[in-house]
């Protein structure tokens, strides 16, 4: 049975959205505007569609100190703050689905998981050949497939160089590393994308 998502309100957007598609803040002792991309951190959530436009918005017309009704310091840095700890989650959810030996590299590998049916989410490096790109989207009916990740970030995160193609197996990885890839989506706009199935 399915895991049921809360949802709560966009401060920028007023919209109503699961917290898969949302990024939480919280205002720090210091009264500074901190992404809480865990959902572990002790305060009131103030909580943002995850994409850079609605983050500026929060930003320029000062929706944090609006929602906390009080001091909230926040800066167009936030963005880049957020996207980057969205890159490393999604890195450090790589990184377990390898080390759990739920991973696939190379493009033959991935072609082969994707015809036993053994893939859940296809991922493409975004700043890969778009012709790889292309090819594996044409896969992408049978499982979604990620664009978010560079080939740099890819490789690191599975510690092998220059991986631009790979599979997850299903599993609770394969699920995790897809949510975050689509809120990571949401900062780097075209130079990343999620194909759904």
């Amino acid at each position: 049975m399915a895991r049921e998502i809360p949802e709560r309100r966009c401060i920028a957007s007023g919209e109503i959205l699961g917290t898969d598609k949302l990024v939480r803040f919280v205002v720090d002792p210091t009264g500074s505007v901190v992404p809480d991309l865990g959902g572990g951190l002790p305060g009131r959530g103030l909580w943002v569609r995850a994409d850079a436009d609605h983050v500026a918005q929060a930003v320029t017309n000062r929706l944090f100190a609006r929602a906390a009704k009080g001091k909230a310091n926040a800066d167009e840095t936030l963005i880049t703050t957020v996207e980057a700890g969205l890159a490393k989650r999604c890195g450090e959810i790589l990184g377990l689905a390898q080390r759990a030996g739920q991973v696939v590299t190379g493009f033959e590998k991935v072609r082969g998981t994707v015809a036993s049916g053994g893939a859940a989410v296809l991922i493409a490096a975004s700043d890969g050949a778009q012709g790889g790109r292309d090819k594996l989207r044409g896969m992408a009916q049978v499982a979604p497939m990620a664009e978010s990740l560079t080939v740099g970030e890819l490789s690191l995160a599975l510690g092998r160089e220059n991986v631009v193609h790979a599979a997850i197996v299903p599993g609770g990885l394969a699920q995790r590393f897809l949510n975050e890839s689509a809120r990571l989506q949401g900062f780097r706009g075209s130079r990343g994308a999620i194909v759904a199935n």
